[in-house]
């Protein structure tokens, strides 16, 4: 599995943080989206982004953010990159690029190969693209919920642009996930935790 680039999201402690430095993770993720029972404020965030250590990604997760929403959370933490994960269009992941001066993570609900397809909309716009299930219909937040897709659609795929893979990943389920999709790059969040929110150590 060398080589991998993990993402720990929904980070909210400073011993978790540390725990997922010293694993490994590239990328820390900090959910700035109310709804979800991993949301953050701002001021705490910061202090746990000012601790990461250099070279290792500081990433913030919105949801269709308004951009005084966004400006706010910018001026108050330290990010190193943009998730958007709810309905943003190509024309808005390119607004909020340029507003934020920081790079873009495209989150896109994945359950069939159309919606594999809709990965070349954001390829000019993004500068990575992940790959996440698709939540049920009905569901209160668009991701970190558990579930899987089907990775093989997947499989053998090149883009522009590098891409994540996102969805219900566990320490026992990565391997597959890996070997079905071709991913190197993993978003892990509700795999490592020990109850919805609440990360383990």
């Amino acid at each position: 599995m060398s080589g991998l680039r993990v993402k720990i999201c929904g980070l909210r402690e400073a011993a978790h943080c540390r725990a997922a430095v010293e694993a490994g993770a590239a990328y820390l993720g900090f959910v700035f989206f109310p709804p979800s029972p991993r949301a953050i404020a701002a001021d705490k965030a910061a202090r746990l982004a000012l601790e990461a250590p250099p070279g290792v990604a500081k990433v913030g997760l919105f949801v269709d953010p308004e951009d005084a929403a966004l400006e706010a959370v910018l001026a108050a933490c330290p990010l190193d990159m943009i998730q958007l994960h709810g309905e943003e269009t190509p024309e808005r992941v390119a607004a909020v690029r340029k507003l934020a001066g920081l790079p873009v993570m495209k989150a896109l609900p994945i359950a069939d190969p159309d919606d594999v397809g809709r990965i070349a909309d954001f390829e000019a716009v993004a500068d990575q693209i992940l790959c996440d299930a698709k939540p049920q219909p009905g569901a209160s937040v668009p991701g970190g919920t558990g579930e899987t897709f089907d990775w093989a659609l997947l499989q053998g795929r090149r883009w522009s642009r590098p891409w994540m893979l996102a969805g219900g990943l566990t320490p026992d389920s990565i391997a597959e996930a890996v070997r079905q999709s071709d991913a190197r790059q993993l978003d892990v969040s509700s795999g490592v935790e020990i109850r919805r929110g609440d990360m383990d150590e």
